[in-house]
């Protein structure tokens, strides 16, 4: 696998190097080793799925709060996704901008996502699936997002939003 920074400190892509024969492809996602000898986590403690059945569907902007801020590994598993990441870490030298990237089944790339920036994506095909590999647990209570289309962070979209919860639509906007 090949890890490299992807705009952002602490923000990494992880590209998997298959092999390939006649039964199709195999590919390691994860190595504890290569993982810590990058600067990343090596120890995930969730994993979770999201199933998303219409194109254009938005989830996000989410993060989870201190003290159990969460990195999170993902990664698109079926079908293809626009996926943000909002630096919301005051002090960082990225501080309120954003990226994005296309992950898809077809490349396989995972993305790290640190703690203290924010993270949403939004689908490209019907039936997207997306997985995450969280470095802390799930707390309801330090759950907290942002709103996908804040205008002070001016994300483009690629597609008009088909399908966005009720609790993503009721963010807040961005206050820091």
């Amino acid at each position: 696998m090949k890890i490299r920074e992807a705009g952002f400190p602490g923000l990494f892509l992880v590209e998997i190097e298959r092999r390939s024969d006649e039964r199709g492809y195999f590919a390691r996602t994860f190595c504890a080793r290569e993982f810590s000898a990058a600067g990343l986590p090596h120890q995930f403690v969730q994993s979770s799925v999201s199933v998303n059945s219409r194109k254009g569907t938005v989830r996000g902007l989410h993060f989870q709060k201190a003290p159990s801020a969460e990195g999170k590994l993902v990664t698109c598993i079926r079908g293809r996704i626009f996926d943000v990441v909002v630096d919301i870490r005051p002090g960082s030298p990225t501080y309120r901008r954003w990226a994005s990237f296309d992950l898809s089944e077809e490349d396989k790339t995972l993305l790290y996502v640190p703690p203290g920036v924010a993270h949403g994506f939004q689908t490209l095909e019907d039936e997207a699936v997306v997985s995450y590999h969280m470095t802390d647990f799930y707390q309801s209570e330090l759950s907290d997002g942002v709103r996908w289309d804040d205008p002070v962070f001016a994300i483009r979209w690629p597609l008009a939003a088909t399908v966005i919860s009720r609790k993503d639509r009721s963010l807040r906007d961005f206050a820091g």
